[in-house]
């Protein structure tokens, strides 16, 4: 069995977006909205879409903001005229509603977050400061954060608009600490996983049920990553008595 190697953790950096809260099953809903709508104009709508997605990437970036304006231009561009104006503005109305989604806290998340911020940290390097990295826009994610209500458990909060081996060399720099000092605790293969462990990092992947398609990455094993199914498995793997 894989192990963490705790004599070197500094620093536990946890994403946000469908580890510390669900997202992508509200998105899924807006983007269900979108295929009934288009499906009888293309052979696949989730194809459509995602590349219309890839093409605003550079432009629009990561957030409910860009992922509404990519969902309408779909259906503009798939539909043409026939795309109805109550459609269209189902289609808006349905993305403004992502901007408040309710960023209600995963089953274990405030445990293992009170864990790790007031029991008594086994690690070598202790106190452990706690880091959020998010990506996407800000005020949508700061609001997210705030309605979550687990911003008091962080020491840090970085929001960035991607996260490459860049960011995570940046926010390791900002933290003074070396990357290799940096546990990443997310649910991404591709934004949370393979950058962090890029870069020297340790890492817990944590996959949830559903993923965004513009964040599939196959699967991968790796000697500084442990996979868990839960988060309130991390205290316990951390050496944290429980």
């Amino acid at each position: 069995m894989k192990k963490l190697n705790l004599d070197k953790i500094r620093v536990i950096v946890f994403d946000a977006d469908d580890t510390l809260w669900d997202c992508q099953s509200h998105f899924e809903h807006v983007e269900k909205m979108l295929y009934s709508i288009i499906a009888p104009y293309c052979a696949d709508p989730a194809a459509e879409l995602y590349d219309t997605e890839t093409h605003n990437m550079e432009d629009l970036g990561y957030g409910c903001k860009a992922f509404t304006i990519s969902v309408m231009e779909t259906a503009l561009r798939v539909c043409g005229a026939d795309l109805q104006p109550a459609d269209l503005d189902a289609l808006l109305h349905a993305g403004k509603h992502l901007l408040h989604l309710p960023a209600t806290p995963l089953p274990g998340v405030v445990d293992t977050l009170e864990c790790l911020k007031h029991t008594p940290c086994p690690l070598p390097h202790a106190p452990i400061p706690l880091v959020c990295f998010t990506k996407g826009e800000l005020q949508d994610q700061e609001n997210k954060l705030r309605r979550s209500g687990l911003i008091k458990y962080f020491d840090h909060v970085e929001i960035t608009s991607n996260k490459t081996e860049h960011e995570f060399l940046a926010l390791a720099r900002h933290l003074g600490v070396q990357p290799d000092e940096m546990l990443m605790v997310g649910n991404s293969l591709k934004s949370d996983m393979a950058p962090a462990l890029a870069v020297g990092a340790q890492a817990v992947h944590i996959p949830f049920h559903v993923t965004w398609q513009l964040e599939v990455h196959e699967d991968f094993e790796h000697e500084r990553m442990v996979k868990i199914e839960r988060i309130d498995q991390l205290p316990a793997l951390l050496s944290y008595q429980l």
